[in-house]
């Protein structure tokens, strides 16, 4: 998918390959479930969670992968070994199916970022 330029997640997701679609809704509803306090937008054509004006996670369906931007260093850190092996790049973890997700670990980064402020890179 080139860069959305949806105004909102709705029409985001709206805008995704139906055989994505299903995946990303849910890993929108994990976003609201976990990343309490957030503001729900839409930054750099995809959806992103930003707290006190700082964007600290971000999903997005690209060509070849569902990737996932952890935008906070402290959080890829703690997770290290979890994400040793998955492909990984310097803040971007992504998958190529969506029945690939690891929505265990996916939550579990969620829950990390929620915890408690961080710096974002």
């Amino acid at each position: 998918m080139v860069q959305s330029e949806a105004s909102d997640v709705d029409g985001y997701l709206a805008e995704v390959p139906e055989e994505r679609r299903a995946a990303l809704t849910k890993v929108r509803q994990m976003c609201r479930e976990e990343l309490v306090g957030f503001s729900e937008v839409m930054a750099y054509g995809m959806p992103a969670y930003e707290r006190d004006g700082a964007c600290e996670m971000a999903f997005a369906s690209q060509k070849q992968y569902i990737s996932f931007y952890l935008m906070r260093s402290d959080v890829r850190e703690a997770f290290e070994e979890r994400l040793a092996g998955l492909d990984m790049g310097k803040g971007c973890l992504r998958f190529r199916r969506p029945e690939g997700i690891d929505f265990d670990l996916v939550r579990d980064l969620l829950k990390a970022i929620a915890a408690r402020p961080g710096e974002t890179c």
